[in-house]
C-alpha cells in the first residue's frame, strides 16, 4: 500500500505543468521595417541583402532620420526553450535541458541556419501542426507563400479583424489644391500604423470606401484649437486621444466643410474597419505541440550578415518530464556586443523568461565572426543538459563588388562600423599593411556558398564553402539525475561523451538529420547539423569551430589538410599595424568559451599565389582525410573503444 503523498505527488506534478502550459503570454514579432531599414511598401530590400556601397551613417552620432545607405536586412527567428533527447554512437539516448526550433525548420532539418527574412518568418503554416517535429512528417510537402519549403514561424495566426464607430469625419476646406485631406473621429483606437488602408462604410457620400492612411492623430497644422472648437480647416477637436483620429486624403470631393464653419457631423451609423491581420498574434496550442520535446543539440543554428537588424523570439514552453521544474531560461549571445543589457541575457542584467512566455531580443550585428549562444540560467547546468548554440556573423565584404581596399576604408566613415588602430586599440579587422587590388565578388547576393571571413581588406580570408563545428561534451551521470527527480552532483560532474555538432564518432560521419524518439512517443531531429566536411579539390573550407564545453579543454588535429588560423574569438588575425598573423599549424585547441576559424586550402598551387581565389593549378589528391582529437580518452563513447571527437574531411 503506498503512503498518499506516493499516490497524490504526481498527480499534482502533472496538473502543475498543465497549468504552467495553459497560462500562456506567446508572442512573437519580427517587423518589416526600422528605423535603419525604412521601407514603407513593407517589401523589397528588407528581405534581401543589398549591395555595401558606402557606410549608413556618415560623420554622425545617432539615428538620423533617413540612413544614408541601406546595409543589411531584417532577419527573424523563433526559439523553444523546453527539453528533449539526443541518441549517441553507442545508442545512448540522453535526456536534455534545451532549445528547438519554432521557425526556419525546414532549412533547419537540412543543417542550415533558421534565420530568416520577415517575407519568409511572417507566414502561416498551411498545414496541420500535429504534435511533434513537422519536419519529420511532411514539412517538405508544405510551400509557404514564396514557393519554396515553409519556414515560417509555427503558431503564427492572424489576429482579429477590428471594427469602431466614426464619431466625426470633416473635410479640410475645398480649394484648388488636391487631394484633399480628410479627418476621421472615432471612438475608440484601430491600431493602424501610417501607410495601413482602412475601409468606411455607412458615411456621407464620397467617404465610404477603402483608404490609405496618410497620418494618426488630429491634423496639428493649423494648429490644434480649444476642444469643442474648430481649427482653420473646420475640423472640430473633439479631444479624443491622438490615437484615435487618422487622416487621409482624396482627389474627389466628399462632403467638405465650408471654410470657416463647422464640420459636418456624420450619421452614427458609420464605422471604420481593418480586416485580420498578422501582428505577432499567434496560436498557443501549435507553438506547443511542435515545441514540447523537440530540442536540438546543437541549438537552432543562426547566421546573420554585418548591418543586420536581428529578431530572435524565446518562448518557454516548459519541461514535460520534469514538471516540478519551473525552469526559465534565457538567450546570451557569448562574446557579442549588445544593443543593450537589457537584450544581454544575464538575468543579473536583463530578464528571465518564464514558462509559458515569450520574449524578443534584438541584435544590431557587430563585426563578424564566430560567435555562440547559450542559456544563462544556472550556466554550469543548462550548457552541460544541451542548451548551447552557434551563431556567425558574416562580413558586409561578401556584398562588395568593387576593390575591397576601398570597401574596407569607406567602413571607418560610420563611427558604428570604424575600425582605425590609432583610435582604438580592440580594433577587430585593421586595414590591411598593402593595398593588393582585390575586388569583391558580391557571393552571397549571388546566392553563391562562398564569401569572406572577415572584412580583410585584401581578399585573404576568401572561401567556397564553410562548415560550423561546435565542440561540446556531457556527462551521461549527471543527464540522468537531471531526469530523475535526483540532486545533481556539480563537484563530480566529467565529461565522457565528446561530441562534434552534438554528434560522437561514428555519428559525425552520418549524413542528414539524426532523429530520436523522445518520451512522447514521436521521432524529433535531434541532431539536424552533419559533421562530414566536404570539399572539391583545389577548394577552401572555412571551418568555423566553436567550444562550449563546461568541464574539458579540446583539441582538433588535421591529418593531410593544413589548417589556418585566421581568426580568434571573433577577430582578425592581424596586428594593428595591419600586418596578417595567420599561421598554419595541424592541430588547434580550444577551451570552453572559445572560437576558432580555420581554413583548410586543398590547393597545393594556384595561378596567383596571393589570390585565393584564383584557379587552383594543382589540386591536392582527392581521398579522405581525418579530423580528429589526439587526446585519446577524448575518443570514446563513455566506456566504449569508438567515438568522441572524430570526423572526415572528404576531398572530391
Amino acid at each position: 500500500m503506498r503512503k498518499p503523498h506516493q499516490v497524490w505527488l504526481p498527480i499534482l506534478l502533472i496538473c502543475l505543468g498543465t497549468v504552467a502550459a495553459s497560462a500562456q503570454s506567446f508572442r512573437v514579432q519580427c517587423p518589416t521595417s526600422t528605423i535603419t531599414h525604412p521601407d514603407p511598401s513593407k517589401t523589397g530590400v528588407n528581405n534581401s541583402e543589398p549591395a555595401f556601397v558606402g557606410p549608413t551613417y556618415s560623420g554622425t552620432n545617432g539615428y538620423p532620420a533617413a540612413p544614408a545607405n541601406v546595409n543589411g536586412a531584417i532577419k527573424c527567428q523563433q526559439i523553444s526553450g523546453g527539453d528533449g533527447y539526443s541518441t549517441m554512437g553507442d545508442g545512448t539516448q540522453t535526456y536534455m535541458f534545451s532549445f528547438g526550433p519554432l521557425s526556419g525548420l525546414a532549412d533547419i532539418a537540412n543543417g542550415k541556419p533558421g534565420t530568416q527574412f520577415p517575407n519568409v518568418f511572417n507566414q502561416i503554416y498551411p498545414g496541420v501542426v500535429a504534435p511533434g517535429d513537422p519536419a519529420t512528417s511532411g514539412m517538405a510537402n508544405f510551400t509557404g507563400s514564396d514557393g519554396k519549403p515553409f519556414n515560417g514561424a509555427i503558431g503564427l495566426a492572424m489576429d482579429i479583424p477590428n471594427l469602431v464607430s466614426i464619431y466625426d469625419i470633416a473635410e479640410d476646406a475645398v480649394t484648388s489644391a488636391t487631394p484633399h485631406r480628410v479627418t476621421v473621429q472615432t471612438n475608440a483606437p484601430l491600431g493602424i500604423n501610417v501607410g495601413d488602408t482602412v475601409t468606411i462604410s455607412g458615411a456621407a457620400a464620397g467617404y465610404n470606401g477603402t483608404w490609405k492612411v496618410d497620418s494618426i492623430g488630429f491634423p496639428t497644422t493649423p494648429p490644434l484649437p480649444a476642444i469643442g472648437a474648430a481649427n482653420a480647416a473646420g475640423v472640430v477637436y473633439y479631444g479624443f486621444p491622438s490615437s484615435d483620429n487618422f487622416t487621409f486624403s482624396q482627389t474627389s470631393t466628399g462632403t467638405p466643410t465650408p471654410t470657416g464653419l463647422a464640420d459636418v457631423l456624420e450619421s452614427q451609423t458609420a464605422s471604420a474597419g481593418i480586416p485580420a491581420r498578422m501582428d505577432g498574434h499567434v496560436d498557443p496550442r501549435q507553438i506547443m505541440d511542435v515545441g514540447v520535446m523537440n530540442g536540438n543539440i546543437p541549438a537552432p543554428l543562426m547566421a546573420i550578415d554585418e548591418d543586420d537588424e536581428f529578431f530572435l523570439t524565446l518562448t518557454n514552453v516548459g519541461m514535460i518530464m520534469r514538471p516540478d521544474l519551473f525552469e526559465q531560461h534565457t538567450v546570451h549571445f557569448h562574446g557579442y556586443p549588445n544593443a543593450s543589457s537589457f537584450y544581454d541575457g544575464v538575468p543579473d542584467a536583463s530578464v528571465a523568461i518564464n514558462i509559458g512566455a515569450s520574449f524578443t531580443y534584438y541584435y544590431l550585428a557587430p563585426d563578424a565572426g564566430t560567435y555562440f549562444w547559450h542559456c544563462h540560467i544556472t550556466p554550469p547546468e543548462h550548457l552541460q543538459m544541451g542548451m548551447v548554440g552557434q551563431l556567425y556573423v558574416r562580413p558586409r565584404q561578401d556584398r562588395v563588388t568593387g576593390p575591397l581596399y576601398a570597401a574596407r576604408q569607406m567602413q571607418d566613415a560610420d563611427l558604428r562600423m570604424a575600425c582605425v588602430s590609432a583610435n582604438d586599440i580592440l580594433c577587430s579587422h585593421p586595414l590591411p599593411i598593402v593595398n593588393t587590388g582585390a575586388t569583391g565578388k558580391a557571393t552571397v547576393l549571388n546566392g553563391g556558398t562562398a564569401g569572406y571571413a572577415y572584412n580583410d581588406g585584401d581578399g585573404s580570408t576568401y572561401y567556397d564553402i564553410e562548415y560550423p563545428l561546435q565542440i561540446h561534451g556531457f556527462d551521461p551521470n549527471f543527464h540522468f539525475v537531471g531526469m530523475t527527480f535526483n540532486p545533481e552532483g556539480f563537484a563530480d560532474m566529467k565529461d565522457k561523451y565528446f561530441l562534434l555538432n552534438g554528434r560522437s564518432y561514428p555519428d559525425t560521419i552520418t549524413a542528414g538529420a539524426l532523429q530520436t524518439q523522445s518520451a512522447d512517443g514521436v521521432n524529433h531531429f535531434s541532431q539536424p547539423l552533419s559533421a562530414i566536411v566536404t570539399i572539391p579539390a583545389g577548394k577552401r573550407a572555412l571551418l568555423r569551430i566553436s567550444d562550449l564545453d563546461v568541464s574539458e579543454y579540446q583539441t582538433l588535429a588535421s591529418l593531410g589538410v593544413p589548417m589556418q588560423v585566421i581568426g580568434y574569438n571573433a577577430k582578425l588575425l592581424r596586428d594593428q599595424a595591419g600586418n596578417n598573423l595567420y599561421y598554419t599549424t595541424n592541430s588547434i585547441t580550444l577551451g570552453g568559451g572559445e572560437s576558432l576559424d580555420v581554413i583548410l586550402d586543398t590547393c597545393l598551387a594556384r595561378s596567383n599565389p596571393s589570390d585565393p581565389s584564383s584557379t587552383c593549378t594543382t589540386p591536392m589528391a582527392a581521398g579522405t582525410y581525418f579530423l580528429y582529437t589526439p587526446n585519446l580518452d577524448h575518443l570514446s563513447n563513455d566506456a566504449e573503444n569508438f567515438g568522441g571527437l572524430m570526423t572526415e574531411v572528404r576531398v572530391n
